[in-house]
């Protein structure tokens, strides 16, 4: 298949190229395709504006091409573009990691740079089998997550991920992986403005997992605190200090995967600091640069790093990195990314739009066949009763229309979830929600 979106000239095949969490035959039937972006707006190759509902995908939250990050981008290009990682350093990632220890909560006071959620959430899981053994506890070899829990595409984070459709096709994941239940219930929780007040026992059932495999056998923990790719499940109140404290109680590792909540979707550098719970270490990504560059990180809590600074100083402490670990260009964005959270306020006005965000959401209650709506910060999702026809239609159905009028949201299964920018303004986000109001009226 080939479409001249350029011009005749320079035709555009479809063929080649197999689209990541796409459902391929249904967007090659009728692509939508993005040619620039600009602030809280794309812009497609047929010249229409769309307003980003989704910050790219959960990270675009200075939104797009800020002239800051571009210029950082352009200048690190044409100085550094590229130093091994094993055995050299630059100064802008040491910087970088320096600027990182500002922004998390004490003691997270050490960062390992990977590219990625993905790749962040199995270097977590490995530095916590690591550190076990480092200290003698080899037998902590079990891992914890969460069903509707998503840590990424590799083979560690989808064996301790609790989403069916991404782990049914792998007969082979990591042994020794067990999922605490959801904390999703809709006969409490339903339409709940920001923290249900119910389900904070639901941390419990760590504890029967604990005495199920002994505690002598479970080396971490993994939840996000807020779970994303499941359609905005936020954590009732009282739950994540439970998590804190069955696992300080037993010794195991509390990794907060905040690769979308981290850099101001709550309102806060982290969910860490939005619900006064520090954990281990946590897996960050997306935010970091923007969505500008592919970077990750893994904020360690320092007394874990000193345990591998043990025997012969010119040997390598942890066998583990990437190519592209703190990549100078990378790191620059990261670096100017910051700035742009700091200068422009950007946390601070997500805090201030919060409400407001909160009140449209939550008006939508009345405008579609809802089963539920959930929100905190600057996320939220709308649960849509099924199309009898088949699971997923309906939500298809208002990502069309949305589309068709201007504006682009995230779907996953039967939600609609929507994050917009932290530089979106107050008529920006009516007129998203406006656009929304108008695909949910087709239903």
């Amino acid at each position: 298949m080939s479409l001249a979106f350029a011009s005749p000239a320079q035709p555009l095949s479809l063929d080649e190229y197999w689209m990541p969490f796409t459902a391929n035959r249904w967007f090659k039937k009728n692509p939508r395709m993005i040619e620039r972006a600009e602030g809280v707006r794309y812009f497609t190759t047929k010249g229409d504006a769309l307003f980003d509902f989704a910050s790219g995908l959960w990270c675009t939250n200075a939104g797009h091409c800020h002239p800051k990050i571009v210029e950082a981008v352009q200048k690190q290009a044409a100085t550094l573009d590229y130093s091994m990682a094993f055995t050299l350093g630059h100064p802008t990632a040491f910087r970088l990691a320096t600027r990182l220890t500002d922004f998390s909560p004490d003691p997270l006071n050490k960062i390992f740079f990977t590219n990625s959620g993905s790749e962040a959430a199995d270097t977590a899981l490995k530095i916590a089998l690591a550190w076990h053994r480092m200290r003698g506890d080899a037998g902590r070899t079990h891992l914890i997550g969460r069903e509707k829990g998503y840590h990424g595409a590799g083979f560690g984070g989808t064996s301790v991920g609790g989403l069916g459709n991404n782990r049914r096709l792998y007969s082979m994941l990591l042994p020794g992986v067990d999922h605490l239940p959801h904390t999703h219930d809709l006969d409490h929780m339903a339409f709940s403005r920001g923290q249900p007040q119910w389900g904070g026992h639901l941390a419990d059932a760590l504890e029967r997992r604990i005495a199920l495999h002994g505690g002598e056998s479970v080396a971490a923990v993994i939840v996000e605190p807020v779970a994303g790719s499941a359609g905005v499940i936020v954590p009732p109140v009282g739950y994540l200090q439970r998590l804190r404290e069955l696992c300080t109680k037993h010794g195991i590792l509390l990794i907060f995967d905040e690769v979308i909540t981290g850099f101001g979707r709550l309102g806060e550098n982290f969910a860490a600091q939005r619900f006064d719970v520090v954990p281990d270490m946590i897996c960050c990504a997306k935010g970091i640069t923007s969505g500008m560059i592919p970077m990750g990180a893994v904020l360690i809590r320092e007394d874990i790093y000193d345990a591998f600074m043990q025997g012969p100083e010119n040997a390598v402490e942890l066998t583990h990195g990437y190519t592209y670990s703190g990549h100078p260009i990378a790191a620059a964005a990261a670096l100017a990314t910051l700035d742009v959270y700091e200068e422009e306020g950007l946390f601070e006005n997500a805090r201030a739009l919060e409400p407001h965000f909160e009140a449209r959401i939550h008006a939508l209650r009345d405008k579609a066949p809802l089963t539920d709506i959930r929100n905190i910060g600057l996320m939220g999702a709308l649960d849509l009763e099924p199309d009898p026809a088949g699971a997923g239609l309906r939500a298809i159905g208002v990502f069309e229309r949305a589309w068709e009028a201007g504006v682009v949201v995230r779907m996953t299964g039967d939600t609609i979830a929507l994050c917009p920018p932290l530089i979106t303004k107050a008529d920006e986000l009516d007129a998203m929600f406006d656009g929304l109001e108008c695909a949910l009226a087709g239903i």
